[in-house]
């Protein structure tokens, strides 16, 4: 057995049990599986190799997440080149959305939902499996995008040169993963008020 991180399970077992998610994770963000087995294989390797510098100062999946986003950045920028995309070709019903969402004069045909307090509803396990599904719903390029911008906290610039995207449409994807993520999370989530 190897080293543990925790008194009851072997280190193993416990990179195990996450490696699902982060398959999914890179998966969206690679959109190749086999790009995305290779990210997984090193985040685990880069684990198993120092689990020292894991240090419990936060979960162990938030650890490992962020190990994979630097992988999946070396992935994305070595082969950015064989990425192909076609940010125009959606299919995603996005005009309908934001004419049910704002009125001619360009505001919120209704105002969004009180969310209470955002930053204790944050913390809460459920609340990122809630906002795990929502994401996971958005359309590829869509959640691609959203993905790019703030999880793996790339500028938009790098956003735009790696998927060979102009800014406006970039922005335009951005706006409309933040509907569909405020409408989920307000579905699956938060109250949503009762109309009058």
């Amino acid at each position: 057995m190897g080293p543990k991180l925790s008194s009851k399970m072997p280190i193993e077992h416990q990179l195990a049990e996450h490696r699902p998610y982060l398959l999914r994770f890179a998966r969206l963000q690679l959109r190749n599986d086999a790009w995305a087995e290779d990210a997984v294989s090193e985040t685990l390797l880069a684990a198993l190799s120092k689990p020292q510098s894991f240090g419990q100062r936060s979960q162990l999946k938030t650890w490992l997440v962020g190990i994979l986003k630097h992988k999946v950045l070396d992935i994305l920028r070595q082969r950015s080149r064989e990425v192909s995309m076609d940010a125009h070709d959606d299919g995603d019903g996005s005009e309908e959305l934001d004419a049910l969402m704002f009125k001619a004069d360009g505001h919120f045909s209704s105002p969004p939902a009180a969310w209470g307090n955002p930053e204790q509803d944050l913390r809460t396990q459920q609340f990122f499996q809630v906002l795990e599904a929502c994401t996971d719903k958005l359309p590829p390029v869509m959640g691609r995008v959203f993905l790019m911008r703030e999880w793996l906290e790339l500028s938009s610039d790098e956003i735009c040169k790696e998927l060979n995207l102009t800014s406006t449409n970039l922005y335009v994807q951005l706006h409309r993963a933040r509907l569909r993520l405020r409408e989920c999370l307000e579905l699956n989530w938060f109250q949503s008020p009762t109309p009058n």
